[in-house]
């Protein structure tokens, strides 16, 4: 299955900037291995006023619980305000089409 994630970080007021620093590293490990273990497809920054940090991501899972389970191993989580949008394929995707397409002219 595939989700789309939008994320929203704000770190909490007095938090020492050697903590955040920290996360944010640890949060760019995290990423990376999602990213070798195919469970992040994609992630896009957006753009937001202020000091806060908003991020999308296409991410891949079998189930919205085991996605739970990623996104609460992350470092920055708890400082987190996520939206988890489940995604099913669409008829005129041309990623879904390209392979229909190629299964409807095999032979058999």
């Amino acid at each position: 299955m595939e989700f789309l994630v939008e994320f929203e970080v704000n770190v909490p007021a007095g938090t020492p900037e050697s903590e955040v620093k920290d996360r944010e590293r640890g949060e760019a490990v995290a990423a990376a291995k999602l990213v070798d273990d195919g469970q992040l497809v994609r992630l896009w920054k957006l753009p937001v006023a202020g000091g806060a940090t908003r991020a999308l991501g296409l991410y891949r899972a079998d189930s919205e619980a085991e996605l739970d389970g990623l996104l609460v191993a992350l470092p920055l989580y708890e400082w987190m305000n996520v939206t988890v949008t489940p995604l099913a394929p669409h008829p005129n995707d041309s990623v879904a089409g390209a392979s229909v397409s190629a299964a409807a002219g095999r032979q058999p």
